[in-house]
């Protein structure tokens, strides 16, 4: 493992040490929440707050950031949700195993140019550099680990060309960390390499009440075994076990999920195997 170890509440930030597990009052769209679940809460994490400022340190100064993760932890959640308030976001989608072109096509759909991106790469770079220059934007590259060296190669080309540099966001999980540090033009070009990690089971009891009501009335070892049999301190995973619940409970027609209820939602999310 490259990373270090998580940071202490001084190196996180003043208000990440004063207001842990604080909700950002400007609530994300429910399309950003996993499985569009009603009621969830923008919860600021450790991992969410160091994501948000090493996106906007890289933004300001043009630069590429990578944020590192297991799966489910929020990656792409903590890196829409801060790219909202700072600039124009530009998520691009290609297949799994892209080629520069497949990155051509992703920029040409997400800027919104006429048509469609033409074949020849040096009318649709023409296209793509005139666009990007006419303002900041944000790039957000997911499952970046999976970029081949002549993909990385036309981002920097892109990067480069723009007197202002280019925001390029280069999501990625644990496992892809070291191919991304592999990659020489990111070691001058990069800005940070900020990582979310999940929630320890001490946590639990603090953040996901906050997360979402329907957790406000359960006991904290009640969320701990739940977060030990289901979550392992996931935000996705969490978001599964409250859209559960909440069905359960309009099913019941329970106000509040009592531990029968929760020891069936959570036989219902993992299928009745037992820890």
């Amino acid at each position: 493992m490259l990373t270090t170890p998580p940071p202490s509440p001084a190196v996180r930030g003043a208000a990440a040490a004063a207001e842990p597990f604080a909700v950002r009052e400007d609530a994300a769209p429910p399309s950003l929440h996993y499985l569009q679940t009603p009621g969830l809460r923008t919860l600021l994490t450790p991992g969410m707050l160091a994501a948000g400022d090493a996106l906007a340190d890289a933004y300001a100064k043009g630069r590429f950031v990578g944020v590192l993760g297991a799966a489910g932890v929020g990656k792409t959640f903590a890196v829409h949700t801060a790219a909202r308030r700072l600039g124009e976001l530009l998520p691009l989608d290609f297949r799994a195993q892209p080629a520069p072109a497949d990155l051509r096509a992703a920029l040409h759909k997400a800027l919104k140019l006429r048509g469609e991106a033409p074949a020849d790469a040096g009318a649709a770079d023409t296209l793509i550099r005139r666009a990007l220059a006419q303002g900041p934007r944000i790039v957000v590259v997911e499952d970046a680990h999976r970029l081949s060296a002549s993909c990385f190669e036309y981002l920097r080309f892109l990067h480069d060309d723009l007197p202002q540099g280019l925001c390029v966001v280069l999501i990625a999980q644990a496992r892809g960390e070291r191919s991304l540090r592999a990659q020489r033009m990111l070691a001058t070009r990069t800005a940070g390499w900020p990582y979310i990690w999940p929630l320890t089971r001490d946590q639990v009891p603090q953040a996901v009440p906050a997360l979402h009501p329907v957790w406000q009335s359960v006991p904290p070892d009640d969320l701990r075994a739940l977060d030990a049999r289901i979550a392992d301190g996931t935000l996705r995973r969490w978001a599964v076990l409250t859209h559960h619940t909440q069905r359960a409970l309009a099913a019941t027609k329970a106000s509040t999920p009592d531990r029968d209820l929760l020891q069936a939602v959570a036989d219902r999310v993992d299928g009745g195997r037992r820890p």
